[in-house]
């Protein structure tokens, strides 16, 4: 065993795997470098790749003694114009562009586009926006299988550009045929989270929900507008969120993401579920060896917000410097995190916690750790609930989140200032307790003498009774 690594710091890095990062030493590299969390893009990769890096994790989990957690991204459906006499077409602005179910060749007047759910849509005034917005239709008029259209914005349009409807609800469901064969695949292997694209509305995932009955846990991607308009419902059926910033940027204005993102950080921090901040945090890092500064502030903002995680896609997946990306975003969070102004912005977000017994001790246990200035807040858990409901006060002091179950300590790995550690089950609370002060010490989290600051519930295994806590010197 290398031995368990304690992190210095309470955001956590997703790291995602790819060409770049595939073999099982490029990936303890990205471990030992920062990466807390590991992400299989199901848009890229087979699954004969993704069992290699899923089996390499799971190695470096048992190298490292420290649960390392895995989230698998599902594709969901992706829309594209279809193809183009000679590869591509130039679309001028001001000019018509018309867009059908003629499987016909496109040319600089008309393309096919495979999707009648679009159609079915679209409406007189509806922007259509291509290859990432860079090229910008309205609608004119439209029926069941065509649209004529003003380009508003021109541009050269080649084949399978994707399409981007910002403003309808289209009826489609955000799993494919190719999402159900890899969501199989994801819970036959046991990864710890399921994150679902092109969520619409809350009634998505509850479809998702039906097919992963309850084995494995859900993070919702929010990347469509109509996804915003339900963000309570959605974040209360959803057990963590992405702000999947790169799609949010093409359907809506730049200038209204960062305010969507502080609103749905703040929405998740309240209700104590897991927020991810991702798309091109640290873009530059795909070639360059050094972020640019504005990237090094955007990685810190999120930080500053109070953000479980944040995400690298392709700087750590296809880049030139995976290990670099993952080493700098590990810097700045804890530089962050050393500012004084750090704790002042997390408890400037208000929020109101529940009349419970569960909510009255874990606020009690952040309290008394900043009282008598104790070492660590200790939970047990079975299913996560009372460790994610410490990590949703964000204390002064890390939290130890012990637990039997070896999913649940891998799906903490996620969260906000969680050491996670798997260990065996007890029979009663003064065992408990002993455990919790053996693996403190352990861990590197206490030394003789030190406070800590435990809590269960009791009777265990049953979710969400955080009723007990208890204060505890280190031997």
């Amino acid at each position: 065993m290398v031995g368990a690594m304690r992190r210095t710091r309470n955001t956590k890095i997703v790291a995602t795997l790819g060409p770049s990062s595939s073999a099982p030493p490029d990936i303890s590299r990205l471990f030992e470098a920062g990466a807390d969390v590991f992400r299989l893009n199901l848009s890229h990769g087979t699954h004969v790749e993704h069992k290699a890096r899923f089996d390499a994790i799971r190695a470096l989990e048992k190298d490292f003694g420290r649960p390392v957690g895995v989230l698998f991204d599902l594709q969901g459906p992706k829309l594209r114009v279809g193809d183009f006499a000679g590869g591509s077409a130039l679309l001028e602005a001001g000019g018509t562009f018309r867009l059908d179910l003629d499987e016909e060749p496109g040319d600089s007047r008309r393309a096919p586009l495979p999707h009648p759910e679009i159609f079915a849509a679209l409406k007189p005034d509806t922007s259509v926006l291509l290859d990432d917005g860079r090229v910008h239709l309205r609608v004119a008029r439209c029926g069941p299988d065509f649209a004529e259209t003003e380009v508003v914005t021109g541009g050269q349009l080649s084949d399978h550009k994707g399409v981007n409807v910002p403003s309808v609800v289209l009826d489609l469901s955000p799993l494919t045929e190719k999402d159900r064969k890899d969501l199989r695949f994801g819970l036959d292997l046991g990864v710890e989270w399921i994150a679902l694209s092109f969520v619409q509305k809350p009634d998505d995932i509850a479809e998702a929900r039906k097919l992963i009955a309850g084995h494995t846990a859900v993070m919702v991607k929010l990347e469509k507008p109509s996804a915003i308009e339900h963000l309570d419902e959605i974040i209360e059926q959803a057990d963590a969120v992405m702000v999947a910033r790169g799609d949010l940027g093409v359907e809506l204005p730049p200038e209204e993401v960062p305010g969507l993102q502080k609103k749905i950080v703040r929405a998740c921090r309240h209700t104590g579920k897991p927020v991810v901040v991702a798309t091109q945090m640290l873009e530059s890092m795909v070639h360059a060896p050094t972020p640019t500064r504005a990237e090094a502030t955007d990685v810190a903002t999120a930080v500053y917000e109070g953000v479980d995680a944040i995400m690298l896609s392709a700087e750590s997946a296809a880049g030139d410097h995976p290990v670099e990306a993952v080493s700098m975003m590990d810097r700045i969070a804890n530089r962050v995190e050393r500012d004084p102004l750090y704790r002042a912005t997390l408890e400037a977000v208000p929020y109101e916690r529940e009349a419970t017994e569960a909510d009255a001790i874990t606020a009690a246990a952040r309290q008394v750790a900043r009282t008598v200035t104790a070492a660590a807040i200790v939970t047990y858990t079975t299913t996560g609930s009372t460790t994610l409901r410490a990590a949703r006060e964000r204390p002064d002091v890390p939290i130890l989140g012990l637990t039997s179950n070896a999913s649940t300590a891998r799906r903490l790995a996620l969260a906000w200032g969680v050491h996670p550690v798997e260990t065996s089950d007890v029979g009663d609370f003064d065992e408990m307790v002993e455990k919790a002060l053996r693996v403190a010490t352990r861990e590197g989290f206490a030394t003789p003498g030190q406070r800590l600051i435990i809590t269960a519930g009791v009777p265990f295994g049953t979710p969400g009774a955080t009723n007990i806590l208890r204060i505890a010197w280190a031997e």
